[in-house]
C-alpha cells in the first residue's frame, strides 16, 4: 500500500469501529444493518491495501453530508465523532487522490 493511502485507510477504519457500535440505527442509510456496513468498508480497505484503488467517488460517497456514515451517526447518538474524523477524512482523501475532487 502506498503511503498516501495509509491516513485513508486509518480514517477508513476508524469509521468501522463506529459503525460496528451494537445500538446504531441504520433506518436512515443505505445500508440494511451493520454486517452489510461494514462489509462495504471492509473491501474498500481490503481493495486500497492490495493497492487496487477503488475510485474516489466511491469512497466521498460514505462521507458526504447525508451519506451512510453520516445517516448513522446522527440517528445513533454520534453525529459529533463523525464531523470530527469526516474532517479528517477529508485531508486523506485530497492526500491520497490530490485536490481535484473531479480527479
Amino acid at each position: 500500500m502506498n503511503s498516501k493511502h495509509q491516513q485513508l485507510v486509518e480514517v477508513l477504519r476508524e469509521a468501522r469501529q463506529f459503525l460496528s457500535r451494537p445500538d446504531n440505527n441504520f433506518d436512515w442509510s443505505s445500508w440494511k444493518d451493520a454486517p452489510a456496513a461494514l462489509r462495504e468498508i471492509d473491501s474498500i480497505v481490503a481493495r486500497i491495501e492490495s493497492g487496487d484503488i477503488p475510485k474516489r467517488s466511491d469512497i466521498e460517497l460514505l462521507f458526504l453530508p447525508t451519506g451512510p456514515i453520516q445517516e448513522v451517526s446522527v440517528s445513533s447518538g454520534w453525529g459529533q465523532e463523525f464531523c470530527e474524523f469526516a474532517s479528517r477524512f477529508d485531508t486523506a482523501i485530497a492526500r491520497a487522490y490530490g485536490e481535484d475532487v473531479f480527479a
